[in-house]
């Protein structure tokens, strides 16, 4: 009599297989998540199309909007950093971190960045990838015009007009640009333009765009005050401690920019520190105090936005994006601020890398999962061989 072998065997590697199948697949879940909308901070959710536009500011209270810059390399951060990002050290070009800040920014009440820019190849491309991240977002965006060179000189006119009619023709149109019915572009270095460089740049361009100027003062802004559409004012050094009138200058500069029925973008910082590029100066933050006391000096100004100063300028070290030494404390006080709801604790492995590599991570664990159920296909059948009768 033949007798048989049980072949309960040959079904051992599926409980096997199952489990380290499902234990891959959980870890490749949040990583293919990163690169899409379901890289979201846990206040946040996903955009479905039919979200308003964080844009819209709550009756009474100004639109809330932030400096933001796209220069930064990954050689960026060997150089002038007292701090670094909790996103690790980025470079813009990284479409995860872009979209993170993103909904950083929203969590915590704040409408739109205002874009650092002007046209080169490079910058032209990060651009166009964060415009399509705020679209999906419901997120604003404006520009600020980088009209001066690293020498703190103006660039031509000539040249200014080129690359705003470049911005015409690339992004302009699309809706995410629509704040105050226009595209608004902030052209930096304007007080040392003449009136007739201004009238130059902007008076051709008027009627696409909203350009505002950056003066710093009644007297700079009055002589504009015909041909720009407002005024930006980007003042991140000073010091509410010391500076005793600086609430009555921004409020009689806002008065002035509504009188002509002008865009009033009033600043507020959370703190200033350029010793490490040749600066002077130091504004200590006081665990959020100082920027308490200029975002109410600013609100008092009745401005058309808060210009806040800034999300991610760490040479400079105004930024509130969230940081190894602050952590997610300066997203919490915009967020109180701007009476948002607090976003809940941020999380971020700086250990991983950023940029186009985090881009192939997905299909990289993916294929691993593959390859390990295939070799677990090819361990069953061969034990299946072998306890076979």
């Amino acid at each position: 009599m033949t007798v048989h072998r049980p072949i309960r065997r040959r079904r051992a590697a599926g409980p096997l297989l199952v489990p380290v199948v499902l234990a891959l697949l959980g870890l490749c879940a949040p990583v293919a998540a990163g690169s899409a909308a379901a890289a979201t901070l846990p206040s946040v959710a996903a955009s479905d199309g039919a979200a308003t536009s964080s844009a819209d500011p709550t009756p009474g209270k100004p639109l809330i909007l932030a400096h933001y810059y796209i220069w930064f390399d990954p050689t960026s951060w060997n150089r002038a950093k007292q701090d670094y990002p909790l996103a690790g050290r980025y470079s813009s070009d990284d479409i995860d971190v872009m979209r993170k800040q993103v909904q950083q920014a929203k969590s915590a009440g704040i409408g739109g960045f205002i874009v650092s820019w002007k046209s080169t190849p490079v910058l032209n491309a990060r651009l166009h990838a964060l415009v399509t991240i705020a679209a999906s977002e419901h997120f604003k965006l404006a520009i600020t015009y980088q009209g001066l060179t690293f020498d703190r000189l103006n660039l031509p006119p000539a040249r200014v007009g080129d690359d705003l009619d470049a911005f015409i023709a690339d992004f302009a149109s699309n809706p995410v640009f629509d704040i105050f019915g226009k595209p608004m572009v902030v052209l930096t270095g304007t007080p040392g333009l003449s009136v007739a460089d201004v009238t130059t740049i902007v008076a051709p361009r008027r009627k696409q765009l909203l350009i505002l100027a950056t003066e710093k003062n009644l007297k700079g802004y009055q002589r504009l005050a015909d041909i720009v559409d407002g005024d930006l004012y980007y003042w991140s050094s000073v010091n509410p401690a010391t500076y005793k009138d600086f609430a009555a200058k921004l409020a009689g500069m806002g008065q002035a920019v509504r009188a002509h029925d002008g865009i009033w973008i009033a600043p507020a910082a959370p703190g200033f520190d350029a010793r490490m590029v040749g600066g002077t100066s130091r504004v200590d933050r006081n665990g959020g105090a100082t920027l308490r006391t200029e975002w109410a000096a600013a609100d008092a100004s009745l401005p058309s936005a808060i210009g806040l100063i800034s999300w991610n300028e760490y040479s400079e070290n105004t930024y509130l994006e969230p940081s190894r030494q602050y952590g997610d404390s300066y997203l919490k006080e915009v967020a109180s601020l701007a009476g948002a709801a607090v976003p809940t604790a941020v999380d971020f492995d700086s250990s991983e890398p950023t940029g186009l590599t985090s881009l192939w991570r997905p299909a990289g664990i993916f294929a691993g999962v593959a390859a390990l159920m295939v070799a677990c296909a090819v361990v069953a059948f061969r034990r299946g061989r072998r306890t076979a009768p």
